[in-house]
């Protein structure tokens, strides 16, 4: 696929840093469902969802960060796409966002795991 055929949007300053010079990021402060919600318009302009948007362990309502691929180029309306991320925008709503409760460090190690989901995502991508 390589990494021109995909553009990532995030909430996550350390994959804004890591990424900003080398792929097309798309950086939002705004909140994880937020996120999702900037994805899900996306899709509905024909961008196809390349990366699950409720992947890993952690809850929504656990971390502030996420980081989605999608595809660069536009077609028609992806159906799959479009219910798996109409799906996971429910189940977010379905938490109480509780990651405000953290101390500053644990930020950071949310930052990092969602960096680490987003490399392996890019791993898979570049390869083909």
């Amino acid at each position: 696929m390589g990494s021109r055929e995909y553009m990532v949007i995030t909430n996550n300053p350390l994959v804004w840093d890591r990424l900003k010079e080398t792929r097309h990021v798309v950086y939002r402060e705004i909140s994880y469902e937020e996120i999702l919600r900037e994805v899900r318009d996306r899709i509905h302009e024909g961008h196809t969802l390349l990366s699950h948007p409720l992947s890993g362990s952690v809850k929504p309502n656990e971390t502030p960060y996420k980081s989605i691929m999608i595809s660069e180029r536009k077609g028609e309306v992806d159906e799959g796409s479009l219910k798996l991320i109409e799906n996971a925008i429910q189940a977010c709503r379905k938490f109480i966002f509780k990651s405000d409760l953290y101390e500053e460090s644990v930020y950071d190690d949310f930052q990092i795991i969602d960096w680490t989901l987003l490399e392996s995502g890019m791993a898979s991508a570049d390869a083909l």
